[in-house]
Order: C-alpha cells, then sequence, then structure tokens
C-alpha cells in the first residue's frame, strides 16, 4: 500500500468535518510549496497583521479624545 492509499483510506474514515480541515491543510501545503504564491500570502499575512494591530489601537484612542473634549483640554 502506497502512502496515498493509506492517506486516502485514513481521510474516508474521517467525519465531514475533519475532512474539510485535512482538505484545508492540504491546500496549506500545496500553497506553501508554490513560491510565488507563498510570498504573496505571506505579504497578505503581514498586511492583515499590522492593519489589526493600528485598530486595536483604535478604541482606546477615541476614548481618550472624547474623555478629554468632555473636560476640556481640547477643542473640536
Amino acid at each position: 500500500m502506497t502512502v496515498y492509499d493509506a492517506t486516502t483510506a485514513k481521510i474516508r474514515q474521517l467525519p465531514e468535518l475533519l475532512a474539510q480541515e485535512v482538505n484545508d491543510f492540504t491546500d496549506f501545503l500545496l500553497l506553501r510549496h508554490d513560491n510565488a504564491r507563498w510570498q504573496l500570502w505571506t505579504q497578505f499575512n503581514e498586511a492583515i497583521e499590522i492593519a489589526e494591530q493600528d485598530f486595536s489601537d483604535y478604541l482606546p484612542n477615541l476614548e481618550d479624545y472624547e474623555n478629554r473634549l468632555a473636560r476640556g483640554e481640547i477643542q473640536w
């Protein structure tokens, strides 16, 4: 039995939800071994991380700004 046959047999035993996870992981492995697509993915992932970091400061900064407005420290 080849590794492909053994893997296929195991996947067939999985419930649909777990088979979907295997499918997603297989997509990830294929992506990771395609250098051009992997570079695009890592650039996209870095951009998302930067955007999320910047956004995480938004609410505290907004609350501080509103409090300073309420205290009269700054004006509109």
